[in-house]
């Protein structure tokens, strides 16, 4: 679905899609492209060679809407692997999905045990990114 023009201005890209539902899609691209989205998680045991591609320091990757289509490219500019339970205010905040650090503990414990289980000690991989190219 990625048409071949994008492909060749972004030839390394991974694609990937925000959130485990169309609503929650929506709702993190909507916060990208506002600038207040400018970092996300996911847990380090969805990462391998056959499942989802880790993050890389400057590569550009093509964000998708629920249907699949693009919706943004953004280029990673930091990458560390955290446990949840280390996972700091100032990352967490910069997700832009919560107000405090609890919140956003809720959240995503909530999204990780509708999504192969929660564990205070799971490894995230905790990525900040910047808004390359908005594709609405």
């Amino acid at each position: 679905m990625i048409p071949h023009s994008l492909r060749q201005k972004y030839p390394h890209a991974e694609t990937f899609t925000f959130g485990d539902s169309k609503a929650l899609c929506d709702q993190l691209l909507a916060l990208v492209r506002l600038g207040k989205k400018t970092a996300t998680c996911g847990a380090l045991r969805d990462f391998s060679e056959d499942g989802e591609a880790l993050p890389a320091v400057g590569r550009q990757d093509i964000s998708l809407n629920w249907d699949g289509t693009p919706a943004l490219v953004i280029e990673t500019t930091e990458v560390k692997v955290r446990r949840f339970c280390d996972v700091d205010a100032e990352f967490a905040l910069a997700e832009g999905e919560n107000e405090t650090l609890e919140g956003w503990q809720a959240g995503h414990r909530a999204f990780f045990e509708r999504n192969s289980g929660f564990d205070r000690e799971m490894e995230l991989v905790c990525e900040r990114f910047k808004l390359v190219e908005d594709l609405a």
